[in-house]
C-alpha cells in the first residue's frame, strides 16, 4: 500500500499547508508524516523527548535523521516527566504545554475506538463518548491502524518500538490488547468502525445541544438566578454547569467537571446545600439565589 491510497481517508488540509506534525518515531507517527508529505504539504516535524526511558535519545536522533531524509524540519523538545501515578496524564501534559497550537497527531480509528471505551469507563457524558470527530488536529481519524502501518513498512522507514505500549499497568494498552479483541469476539466482527459510527452520531447530537444552549451559556455564574436554574429541566442545568465549572489542567487545556460534581452543583443550585467542593481547590457556593465559585 502506498501513502497515495490512503489521503482520500484523511482530513489534512488543502495541499501546500504549513502543517506541524509531533513525531514520536513509532509507527503511527511516522505514517502520518509520510501521509503529510505525499499530500504535499510544507512540513514541520516536532518530536518531545520525555526521558522516561532508556531509549528515548535514540527515538530523538532516529526522527531527526528520518527528517533529514525527507528534507523536512525537525524540532525537538526536552521534558522531564517523573515516574510515577498517572503518567499517562501528566506526559500528555507536558506535550501539550511545548507542542505549538494545532500540531497534527497521528491518532486513527483504532485510537478513537480505544478513547470511546476509557471514557465509557470513566462514566463520561456525550463529549467524552465522541472523541475526535471533526477535530482538525487528528487527520487520520477515518484511518485504520493497520492500513497506517502497511504504508510504513512498505517504505524505506524503519519505524521505533516504545516497549511502553505493551506495558499491561496503562489502561489504554488493556483496552487494545484485551477487551477490543473480546468485543470483537463476542459481536463476530469488527467492533472499531460502529465505535466510530456510534462516536459520530454522538457528535451529532452533541453539535445539536450545544446550539440550543448557547444563550444559556452566555448567562454566567455571577449573573444566574437560581430560581430561574431550578425551573431548567436537569439535562439543561447540567449542561450549563458543565460549562461554568470547567477547570485548568495546568498545560493540559480545560477540563469539565466530573459527573459527580455536577449532581453536587445541582444540589446546591435546588438549595439542597449550601456550598460543595470542585476538582482545584474550588468551591462552589449559594448565598440568597445567587452563586459564587471562589
Amino acid at each position: 500500500m502506498r501513502p497515495d491510497d490512503l489521503l482520500r481517508e484523511c482530513h489534512f488540509p488543502p495541499a501546500g499547508a504549513a502543517v506541524d506534525l509531533a513525531v514520536s518515531g513509532g509507527p503511527d507517527s511516522l505514517g502520518l508524516l509520510l501521509l503529510a508529505v505525499a499530500a504535499r504539504h510544507v512540513v514541520t516535524v516536532h518530536h518531545v523527548d520525555h526521558h522516561a526511558r532508556a531509549t528515548s535519545r535514540d527515538d530523538a536522533r532516529h526522527v531527526a535523521e528520518i527528517c533529514q531524509v525527507l528534507a523536512v524540519r525537525y524540532v525537538g523538545h526536552d521534558v522531564v516527566v517523573e515516574p510515577g501515578g498517572n503518567f499517562e496524564a501528566r506526559a500528555r501534559s507536558e506535550r501539550r504545554r511545548v507542542l505549538p497550537v494545532g500540531v497534527l497527531t497521528g491518532h486513527t480509528m483504532d485510537d478513537l475506538a480505544e478513547t470511546v471505551l476509557l471514557n465509557m469507563l470513566r462514566g463520561a457524558g456525550l463529549d467524552g463518548l465522541s472523541p475526535m470527530v471533526e477535530d482538525p488536529t487528528k487527520p487520520l481519524r477515518d484511518v485504520r491502524r493497520a492500513d497506517l502501518h502497511a504504508i510504513v513498512g512498505a517504505s524505506a522507514l524503519r519505524a521505533r518500538h516504545d516497549e511502553s505500549n505493551d506495558d499491561a499497568a496503562f489502561r489504554r494498552n488493556r483496552v487494545r490488547h484485551e477487551l477490543l479483541p473480546v468485543m470483537c469476539d463476542v459481536a463476530q466482527r469488527d467492533v472499531v468502525p460502529l465505535l466510530a459510527r456510534q462516536a459520530v452520531l454522538l457528535f451529532d447530537e452533541r453539535t445539536w445541544l450545544d446550539a440550543l444552549s448557547r444563550d444559556d451559556h452566555a448567562t454566567d455564574l455571577a449573573s444566574a438566578d437560581c430560581r430561574v436554574l431550578r425551573a431548567w429541566p436537569t439535562a439543561r442545568l447540567r449542561r450549563w454547569l458543565r460549562v461554568h465549572l470547567r477547570s485548568d489542567d495546568h498545560g493540559d487545556g480545560t477540563h469539565p467537571p466530573s459527573a459527580d460534581e455536577v449532581e453536587r452543583a445541582v444540589a446546591v443550585v435546588r438549595g439542597e446545600f449550601v456550598a460543595t467542593e470542585l476538582r482545584g481547590g474550588r468551591r462552589l457556593s449559594r448565598r440568597g439565589q445567587h452563586l459564587t465559585l471562589g
